[in-house]
């Protein structure tokens, strides 16, 4: 065997095992069906923009330990997500906060507010919601749900709000203040030069191969290394033997145009239910709008998104956490345990939807236990 672990996906949870297991000595395969690295965060330069292909992802943490690891590989700059919603024409701020409810009910002070919100509440008659819409309007009123939560939201899942459960908007940020930082995080930003880069400086060192289908060279793979860490989706490594785990899926329309600017934000929300879009993504503001000499970039990308139901050869990005697909994932992560010589990693691994600082906390975390119990038996 010519390589201690082959690793099947290129993505944030593949690059960091592939370079906490060079760090300890070891030798490493990393394979790829796409042709390029980084998974879903691959960003590609278009004019001097550094384009997110597979929707925006803004780096977010709270775990300091991860903060100091990805700025190993990358400066961050000092973006922050503030999205803005568009209702049919009308602009509100995201997160909900003074700016929100002033534009929509005339309050300016924290306390008219917060009695509007609980006036809304009573009128609905929710005391503990059951599902999506009575969480939301529990903590932000009838009328922020009806213009801002509801048709973006059915739009996400391809769900009436009411068959939704709750936890989905728990973690909704609604402030009584005037910051419009989307993110409760410590630490935030976006990586200088893009995250393929960043992705680049982690793996510097291993052998990689792109275009490359693990499933099926399988045998000749596993026989190249002593252990598989493997990111893929779990059905698909067992042969979909159980039945076939759902996602929701996003769809991409990118154009670049001669202008400047286009809507003057990284991110607008359309919430109505009309517009077919959920949203529009202005990639060069993720970076203020500047080339990498400071100088103002003259045209811009944006990039439509489009929420849809999964099908096999979609690509797969939400899991559907339901009663029905966790089932079905139980017995899978079961099979997966009897697979001694294999690590079953990450978003599709776990079937799981991660935050980028968690699946880079997990992975450090799975490299730590696999490397230390190696040196163990040394």
């Amino acid at each position: 065997m010519k390589y201690d672990y082959l690793i099947v996906g290129a993505g944030l949870y593949g690059a960091v095992f592939a370079h906490e297991a060079m760090r300890a000595g070891k030798k490493v395969l990393v394979i790829d069906k796409r042709p390029n690295i980084a998974g879903n965060v691959y960003t590609e330069e278009v004019e001097g923009i550094h384009v997110h292909r597979y929707g925006a992802h803004i780096f977010h943490t709270n775990l300091k330990h991860v903060w100091n690891y990805v700025t190993q590989f990358a400066e961050f700059n000092r973006f922050t997500n503030s999205p803005v919603a568009n209702y049919h024409g009308e602009l509100y701020s995201l997160p909900f906060n003074m700016y929100t409810f002033n534009k929509m009910w005339g309050v300016v002070t924290p306390a008219e507010a917060a009695a509007k919100i609980e006036e809304q509440k009573k009128a609905a008659g929710i005391t503990e919601p059951k599902n999506l819409e009575e969480q939301a309007i529990s903590l932000v009123g009838t009328d922020i749900y009806e213009k801002l939560v509801k048709g973006y939201t059915e739009k996400q899942w391809g769900r009436p709000c009411t068959e939704l459960p709750a936890f989905i908007i728990k973690r909704l940020p609604v402030r009584l203040t005037f910051d419009n930082n989307y993110f409760n995080a410590l630490y935030q930003g976006i990586p200088v030069g893009g995250y393929t880069q960043m992705v680049a400086n982690m793996l510097e060192g291993a052998d990689i191969c792109l275009n490359e289908d693990y499933l099926q060279k399988k045998a000749e793979y596993d026989s190249m290394a002593e252990k598989v860490i493997y990111t893929g989706p779990i059905d698909a490594y067992f042969g979909f033997s159980l039945g076939t785990l759902e996602y929701r899926s996003v769809r991409f329309e990118t154009e670049l145009l001669d202008i400047p600017n286009f809507q003057g934000n990284a991110a607008v929300n359309y919430t109505d239910r009309e517009t077919p879009w959920t949203r529009i993504i202005e990639h060069k503001w993720f970076e203020f709008g500047k080339d990498k000499n400071g100088q103002d970039l003259p045209k811009t990308v944006i990039s439509r998104e489009y929420s849809s139901e999964w099908k096999p050869g979609d690509e797969p990005y939400y899991p559907v956490n339901d009663e029905k697909n966790s089932s079905l994932y139980a017995s899978y992560k079961k099979l997966a345990e009897q697979e001694k010589h294999v690590i079953f990693g990450g978003r599709l691994g776990e079937y799981k939807y991660y935050d980028m600082d968690a699946v880079i906390a997990a992975a450090l975390q799975k490299a730590d236990e696999e490397l230390f119990s190696q040196r163990l038996y040394m």
